[in-house]
């Protein structure tokens, strides 16, 4: 069955390829995980829906290709005033948009661009915010509503962003997805022809790549921008095959129709490091993947059932069955590759027995029945969730809680979970900024624990919420090291999470490709990769 479901895909990717103009050299073929919520990054928080419109958009700035430094890109420089609320940025001159089907732009990127991608995530009145559902989870879970006092066009190449309170890591969440400039121009012409929701499905922006096509749940095509402000890039066809099974992603490398592939079985992994048509990448993950508990919902309001079953889960066995030598047990909600990781915590020990009296302290001498929702596809730090739920429903079964383990298209799974229909559910998440904030307070905050929010654990702990605020107004890093400590341990106490475990990402490429970088954020960028011939 599998062969059939190859030659299938690869029929369809071929066919799309030849599609493309006649001088097109070089195709590149990158086996996606999965499908698209859409192609507008300011309504998503998952990495494979930020895949697909990195090719089409820029940002003011940027991290450079590989690491965490900030570097211009829309903006070509900034100034930031002497108490550190008021941002300046020196937009750049001559940056082209993509054409698109029934559009041709008629002027170049300019401020009011810029005012219309953040004004319609933060005003409520914006004739786009509710276009497509309005939910805009990044820019709410970190209280950018809050914390924007006004953003100003200056002149047409000066933007001046003034904010409430200093936001320590606010220059580098402006490299972040969420905040995509896209064309005003295109949004006004589709809003008069009545067709405003096709901004967020068939995307304009001004990146390196031009968006071509989209077939649901099989394929996307892109084609290098001529006219981009950075040089167009060396290859001219960028193909998404959308090729869930990790198996099948794997066989498309070997029959060389997938150039490059994310999260292979870890079972695989050695096997593609000793193949010389194989290069396998490898780093380590800035991820977590965790238990969730629904804290607003019982028995999970009790802290005690909450340590209990952070002592049931047998955490090192899940690890060598899952991860099989590719990730390391995590105790804290943020990597310990990231600074302020405060390693004098001690976790919670692997202790059914203890696990069972805490239980019977708490009420429930013989268990209680739960749900145990479970990710249907792979993630950078969780490369079997079907499994991983497996093993934990059997060890809770052992301390008398009863598991059903409940799983749902990768789209509605996010959705239903953020919006908090669950009791318990595995979930991850690997960092945009290398900032702490962005674990901390974007995933256990209060504000990102309103229904649709990030924080999936729906906990509010207001010690801790303080800790992360105090932490974000300053700029001085040992303070905020101190204060990022403080709450971990808080976190500890409370247990809205079992943090199960950090992965060791690999990617796996054909030799053809030259120059792809490893994402320490975890999505995958091909600004600037080439392709032998």
């Amino acid at each position: 069955m599998k062969r059939i479901l190859l030659g299938a895909g690869l029929g369809l990717v071929a066919a799309m390829v030849m599609a493309a103009p006649a001088n097109a050299a070089k195709t590149l073929v990158y086996c996606s995980e999965g499908s698209p919520e859409n192609f507008n990054p300011q309504m998503n928080t998952t990495g494979t829906s930020f895949d697909v419109a990195l090719p089409v958009y820029n940002n003011l700035v940027q991290f450079e290709r590989g690491g965490t430094k900030v570097i211009p890109a829309l903006a070509e420089s900034w100034t930031v005033s002497d108490d550190g609320l008021v941002y300046t940025f020196k937009l750049r001159s001559g940056v082209k948009f993509h054409a698109g089907r029934d559009f041709s732009p008629s002027r170049d990127f300019n401020a009011d661009d810029v005012l219309f991608s953040f004004n319609r995530m933060w005003l409520k009145d914006h004739p786009y915010h509710a276009v497509s559902g309005g939910e805009y989870d990044y820019f709410n879970d970190m209280a950018m509503p809050e914390l924007l006092k006004s953003i100003e066009k200056v002149d047409d190449l000066t933007i001046r962003i003034t904010l409430n309170t200093v936001e320590a890591p606010f220059i580098a969440n402006l490299a972040m997805p969420f905040a995509a400039i896209f064309s005003a121009e295109y949004a006004d012409a589709l809003l008069k022809k009545g067709t405003p929701e096709r901004l967020d499905h068939a995307p304009i922006g001004t990146g390196p790549f031009q968006f071509v096509a989209y077939q649901k749940d099989a394929v996307i095509r892109y084609k290098a921008f001529e006219q981009y402000w950075d040089g167009k890039q060396p290859i001219d066809n960028l193909v998404f095959a959308i090729t869930p099974d990790a198996a099948v992603r794997y066989a498309k490398l070997k029959a060389g129709e997938c150039h490059v592939v994310p999260y292979p079985n870890p079972a695989d992994i050695a096997a593609m490091q000793q193949d010389p048509a194989i290069t396998v990448m490898e780093q380590e993950g800035l991820n977590v993947g965790y238990f969730a508990f629904n804290t607003t919902k019982a028995p999970y309001d009790d802290v005690r059932v909450r340590r209990a079953l952070n002592m049931a889960v047998d955490k090192k066995a899940i690890i060598e069955a899952v991860f099989q030598g590719a990730g390391k047990p995590a105790k804290n909600p943020i990597p310990p590759t990231m600074w302020s990781y405060n390693d004098t915590i001690q976790d919670y020990p692997y202790d059914p027995e203890k696990a069972k009296r805490l239980l019977a302290e708490a009420g429930f001498p013989n268990g209680f029945e739960t749900d145990l929702w479970a990710m249907p596809v792979q993630r950078p730090y969780n490369p079997n969730a079907k499994r991983m739920a497996e093993m934990i429903q059997a060890d809770l079964a052992k301390v008398g809680v009863r598991a059903k383990i409940v799983t749902m298209e990768w789209g509605e799974y996010r959705k239903r979970l953020q919006q908090g229909d669950h009791q318990t559910a595995l979930f991850g998440w690997t960092g945009d900024n290398g900032d702490p904030d962005n674990f901390l307070h974007v995933l256990l905050g209060c504000e990102a624990a309103r229904a649709g929010g990030s924080n999936v654990a729906k906990w509010c702990n207001e010690e801790f919420n303080n800790l992360v605020l105090q932490a974000k107004r300053t700029t001085d890093i040992a303070a905020r090291t101190k204060l990022y400590q403080q709450a971990q341990v808080i976190f500890k106490e409370e247990a809205p999470w079992l943090p199960v475990a950090h992965s060791l990402v690999h990617m796996a490429l054909s030799p053809k490709v030259v120059g792809y970088k490893m994402d320490p954020f975890g999505i995958h960028r091909f600004h600037g990769v080439d392709m032998k011939e």
